[in-house]
């Protein structure tokens, strides 16, 4: 991937110097969510009960239970500073590029872009949707609309996801910038009011599913504007992000932390699913075939 010419963003929180450990608060809704599916399956027998009181009890003293079944990023105590701060000049770059792409092309459908920033931190630290830790991966916050990003996640993201690259990384950050979009538009505020109506269950995870989809359909966009505008992309940046997509689909974790696949707990498309909606959004470059609440 191209930037090295390119600006770096500053509208930059960098908390990787204050992050740390210590007892936490209550679990945010985007971490509840995470480990729903998790948890469901627990609470039907005494020895699962078990479980979820030792989880919270480490939760609570700031160590991470899902590290043991290999979920979330982790935040190792001595951290390459030379990789890390070369790591987070290139995001900022990719934030800077995604500012000037959706600068440019939202007044087209008329919207004027209100620029997030991206909080760096290491371990954990406060949002304005709650708690954040590494192990819940990188996720958008509408309550501040800011994007809050540990480092980490792009080592879990190489190592235990088999999705490496710097494109890889770029595509995540385009997804969470997607739904600041869609926060934009009201789209996140509607869903929102939808699940609670709902209560919750398999209607709202498949709701929460198409909000996902679309993000990675708009980082598709991105990609496509950011190339004609930057000519950023080089030979295997497009496979590094199908790679990543595909890597982190529901189907694919699920395989890999209970050992089976259950769709009514899907929270973010399946593997073929999220490949096919950024393919969708890099091709057409047009937000009008993001429609994913249409399909």
């Amino acid at each position: 991937m191209r930037l090295d010419d390119e600006r770096e963003s500053r509208n930059v929180d960098d908390r990787r110097s204050q992050s740390g450990g210590g007892r936490r608060g209550l679990p945010s809704m985007g971490t509840l969510m995470m480990i729903w599916p998790l948890i469901r399956p627990l609470l039907r027998t005494k020895i699962g009960w078990l479980i979820i009181a030792i989880g919270a009890f480490a939760w609570f003293n700031g160590y991470n239970p899902l590290a043991l079944i290999g979920m979330g990023g982790q935040s190792s105590a001595k951290v390459d500073k030379v990789k890390d701060e070369k790591e987070a000049k290139f995001i900022k770059k990719v934030l800077a590029s995604t500012e000037d792409v959706w600068r440019e092309i939202l007044p087209q459908y008329g919207m004027r872009y209100k620029e997030p920033v991206m909080v760096l931190y290491r371990g954990s630290t406060r949002s304005g949707c709650g708690y954040a830790s590494a192990q819940m991966g990188p996720f958008y916050c509408p309550a501040d609309r800011k994007v809050y990003l540990d480092l980490g996640f792009f080592d879990e993201l190489a190592r235990r996801h088999n999705a490496p690259g710097d494109f890889a990384q770029a595509y995540v950050l385009a997804h969470e910038i997607g739904h600041h979009i869609q926060n934009m538009q009201g789209t996140l505020d509607k869903v929102q009011k939808l699940k609670q109506q709902w209560g919750g269950g398999s209607r709202a995870n498949q709701l929460q599913v198409r909000v996902e989809l679309q993000a990675d359909c708009y980082a598709g966009v991105w990609a496509n504007h950011a190339h004609k505008k930057f000519n950023i992309l080089e030979p295997g940046d497009v496979e590094e992000a199908l790679r990543a997509a595909s890597s982190i689909g529901d189907d694919v974790l699920q395989k890999k932390a209970q050992g089976y696949v259950r769709p009514d707990a899907f929270t973010h498309g399946s593997a073929d699913q999220r490949v096919a909606w950024f393919r969708k959004g890099l091709a057409s470059g047009d937000l009008r075939a993001c429609n994913t609440f249409g399909q």
